[in-house]
């Protein structure tokens, strides 16, 4: 990837103490070669189109909006021929692979072979989070910075959460599992290339097998990601329901001056 003239100072710019290696670029890296199944879709769900945009342009508008990023790469299909860049700070990768970790392993690589180096951070984001904002972006860049490891927007669970046992067919509830300490995974998740590329590498020979996130990956390596606090409107839209919430509040947003 190509970067700026004059390097984006970011401790400086987000007047943070001194990072951990002030050197260090950030990118960001968007998985975008789902099929749409879960959303009982004939194409990827990406390329539907809510407010006068599809899902994936809402998302990149995001991301272009974070000046601290000095590139935004999108994995997409081999065969995806929808996808171009609409920014020459974006680069579209078609290298994605059967599942989403195997798509953010493949575009790790791309990124390390285009100059990316391993002490850069990389912040992957799910394509149909399409209302994150640059601010929510912006306040993980704020915190990972000068965190050992890393980390990702979450929320604590708010709502009752049980465990559960299949009988006759239906579901049924064995029990409450506390709640105190148990947290949603969002996206971004921040970390940097090396760790991240490592410990993806490692999980690659079991086909990923309980790899659900990246933070899943250094989880697995003895990692302790940071949870920084997101928001209850960065979903991911998945099932049919959501298409037209996301819209609604895409929608609102338009409107509000």
């Amino acid at each position: 990837m190509t970067t700026p003239a004059q390097p984006f100072d970011l401790a400086q710019a987000l007047k943070l103490p001194q990072a951990l290696d002030a050197t260090a670029r950030c990118y960001a890296l968007i998985p975008c070669a789902g099929s749409g199944s879960r959303a009982g879709l004939d194409r990827p769900k990406q390329y539907e189109v809510l407010a006068g945009s599809r899902i994936i342009d809402h998302t990149l508008r995001a991301f272009l909006a974070v000046p601290e990023l000095v590139g935004v790469a999108v994995v997409v299909a081999p065969d995806d021929q929808a996808m171009a860049a609409p920014d020459p700070r974006v680069h579209v990768w078609r290298v994605g692979g059967a599942t989403r970790a195997q798509s953010v392993f493949n575009g790790l690589q791309s990124l390390h072979a285009t100059g990316a180096r391993e002490s850069d951070w990389v912040l992957v984001h799910d394509a149909a989070r399409c209302l994150i904002t640059p601010a929510q972006i912006q306040s993980l860049i704020r915190a990972c910075l000068v965190d050992r490891v890393g980390g990702l927007l979450a929320l604590p669970l708010p709502d009752t959460l049980k465990a559960a046992v299949a009988e006759s067919g239906a579901m049924r509830a064995t029990a409450t599992v506390d709640r105190a300490d148990k947290w949603l995974a969002q996206t971004p998740q921040m970390f940097r290339l090396g760790d991240l590329r490592r410990a993806l590498q490692h999980a690659e020979p079991g086909g990923f097998a309980g790899i659900t996130d990246e933070a899943s990956a250094i989880e697995a390596q003895g990692g302790q990601p940071l949870l920084v606090r997101g928001s209850a409107q960065n979903f991911k839209v998945t099932y049919p329901e959501d298409f037209a919430l996301a819209e609604a509040l895409l929608q609102l947003r338009g409107q509000t001056p």
